[in-house]
């Protein structure tokens, strides 16, 4: 894409307007480098037909639960994304997931630790296990399919073994963590806050991106671009949470996953750290001769995912007031790597977003609510979402076979 020059300099000037947007467009779908945008649009085509199936889908109160239970769920596809960025995959983020799950029943109704004390010690469980998973990887070559593989069935035994005899604990709702994932939620002049300081924040990334491209003579977005998108994110955050807040608001649990999913998208984006996950994704052999860290970055990536599978596990003990032999099950595992995936994160490593665990939990959320609303059973969830996964990959396969073009 090319823009305008300075009149008297000759670095490139804005890119403006709306041409300068279709042509933007138009060079991503020929790049097959569309980002975020398909799945914008698939998640924008099933709530609007599940609204027409059933006018109760898009209701504050629908809408709020759907939220809540998003936030487990994407937790740990958050970890998924980091790890197939670098071209890996770790499987048995539902094992360890339900593993810190019954860490923290075990620990807070039997053993009498301090609620705050079982959840560090989950967290603490979940960030050995990755450091394992980085060692055996980088020191010994072993597959991460099949190392994690057998993961998922030693973390699923030390699960049971953990919960003992009974098979299953139950929180006490009056407990910290409980009230806190079921009736925590943010009021309306805190999430209006939390908005505004989002939309500053953003506005203030682009003009320092302007700013640092234009000293480096690079083609720049015009003002008008400008505006249209800080105008767009504000928008759509603000009536989004305004219309959570008609209703019982933002949880607490959500706010904390949209959260990480933002810290992880400016570390990927704006640290040396996500550059070295990224190139490292790309080619592994270019990064180690370009002097990045492989093995560190490695190491660092299972860390972070397995700690959010834990993170997940210690949300979902919260939710659900309970842990028990099926938490963090085969439906909690395949459903988190779907959502990256769905969310736009490639299979093939170096591509991917932070924001594809939030945007791809949310269309299977959605499908679950919207089903679950229509009286249909598990069986048909299983295979809609199913359907969508097999084709997120597909797609995923020809934007790689556009971009080798």
């Amino acid at each position: 894409m090319t823009g305008s020059t300075h009149p008297r300099t000759g670095a490139p000037g804005p890119v403006g307007g709306l041409s300068g947007l279709r042509s933007l467009l138009t060079q991503r779908m020929r790049s097959g480098q569309l980002g975020t945008l398909p799945i914008v649009g698939a998640l924008i085509v099933i709530w609007l037909v599940f609204q027409l199936l059933n006018p109760h889908f898009l209701s504050s109160d629908n809408l709020v639960n759907l939220t809540l239970q998003s936030a487990a769920t994407g937790v740990i596809a958050l970890g998924i994304v980091l790890v197939l960025l670098v071209g890996q995959i770790d499987l048995s983020v539902g094992s360890v997931s339900g593993l810190a799950a019954a860490v923290v029943a075990i620990g807070s109704v039997q053993l009498g630790w301090p609620t705050l004390l079982a959840v560090v010690v989950a967290l603490g469980v979940g960030a050995v296990v990755g450091v394992l998973y980085g060692a055996l990887t980088t020191r010994l070559g072993l597959p991460s399919f099949v190392l994690t593989l057998a993961g998922l069935l030693v973390f699923a035994g030390l699960q049971l073994r953990v919960l003992g005899p009974t098979g299953s604990v139950n929180l006490p709702f009056r407990s910290t963590l409980v009230r806190l994932s079921q009736q925590g939620f943010l009021a309306p002049a805190a999430s209006s806050a939390i908005v505004a300081a989002v939309v500053l924040g953003y506005a203030a990334m682009l003009m320092v991106e302007r700013a640092r491209r234009r000293r480096a003579e690079l083609p720049v977005a015009s003002p008008v671009d400008l505006g249209v998108r800080i105008g767009a994110l504000a928008l759509v955050l603000g009536s989004s949470v305004a219309y959570l807040n008609t209703n019982r608001g933002v949880g607490v649990t959500f706010a904390l996953f949209v959260s990480l999913v933002a810290v992880v998208d400016l570390l990927l984006r704006r640290t040396r750290w996500g550059r070295a996950v990224r190139a490292v994704g790309g080619n592994v052999e270019s990064a180690r001769r370009a002097g990045i860290p492989v093995r560190r970055t490695f190491v660092s990536v299972f860390v972070a995912c397995s700690t959010l599978a834990a993170l997940g596990g210690v949300l979902s003990v919260g939710r659900l007031a309970a842990a028990n032999q099926a938490t963090g099950g085969g439906d909690a595992n395949l459903t988190a790597i779907a959502a990256a995936v769905i969310g736009g994160t490639s299979l093939f490593g170096g591509r991917g977003s932070a924001w594809s665990a939030l945007l791809g939990v949310l269309v299977i959320q959605s499908i679950s609510s919207g089903l679950t609303l229509l009286n249909l059973d598990t069986a048909v969830r299983y295979v809609i979402t199913g359907l969508v996964l097999a084709l997120a990959i597909a797609i995923d396969t020809l934007m790689r076979r556009a971009r080798e073009v």
